[in-house]
């Protein structure tokens, strides 16, 4: 199917559902299953393969929530491999999208793909995630640590100082503190744990200045 064909049997499937594509927006869902088609050959990000039905089966299904989409701030639970948040959020600029997956390659897939797409009103992570007491620390990582930009922060709400837990962190997050909580009228104890990322060490620059390895690494 060429590039026309794409552009034509999207134009067309939106106006099946009473939407009016612009250029730009059909160009960048385009280029939206163009990330997908990529990623899909290394990391198995959906079942569907080929880019018709990519188009109908993800693209244009997400496109079918439009009439029903309500207010400025938007969710979409279990996103998947960003469908329908990121579509949505192509076509809807003015509005933002938290889409939250529980899979760490396809939530760093959705992150890095709004990003190539510019799609600045669609995230996937966030600056601050929080819980209360919410299992184990190592836990709350696992759960959620694929959720917190590189510079981010998870905040575990806890009772008695989890020294035990803390030593049971792994090592892809730090603790940059841990704060004693005084509340007024109680005397219990109440700890906030705060977690951040730990950023891999970068790779030697060669000559060229690039990384030793000489191009971007895709999501994993």
């Amino acid at each position: 199917m060429t590039d026309i064909n794409e552009s034509q049997l999207l134009v067309e499937g939106a106006a099946a559902l009473g939407l009016t594509l612009e250029p730009q927006t059909t160009a960048t869902l385009l280029r939206l299953v163009d990330e997908l088609e990529a990623a899909n050959a290394q990391f198995n990000l959906t079942a569907i393969r080929d880019r018709p039905g990519m188009l109908r089966k993800h693209v244009l299904d997400s496109l079918s929530l439009q009439p029903f989409l309500r207010g400025a701030r938007l969710a979409d639970v279990g996103t998947g491999a960003g469908f329908p948040g990121l579509p949505l959020a192509i076509l809807n600029p003015d509005r933002h999208f938290s889409l939250i997956e529980a899979t760490g390659k396809k939530a760093r897939f959705v992150t890095q793909t709004a990003e190539r797409l510019g799609c600045g009103n669609a995230v996937a992570q966030f600056d601050t995630v929080m819980a209360r007491a919410l299992s184990s620390l190592a836990d709350f990582v696992g759960y959620a640590g694929h959720l917190v930009a590189p510079q981010g922060r998870l905040l575990a709400m806890k009772g008695k100082r989890p020294d035990a837990e803390i030593s049971a962190l792994p090592k892809s997050f730090r603790v940059v503190a841990v704060h004693r909580l005084q509340l007024p009228g109680l005397d219990d104890e109440r700890h906030l744990v705060e977690l951040s990322p730990v950023r891999p060490p970068e790779a030697p620059a060669n000559r060229s200045g690039r990384g030793a390895s000489g191009h971007n690494r895709e999501p994993s």
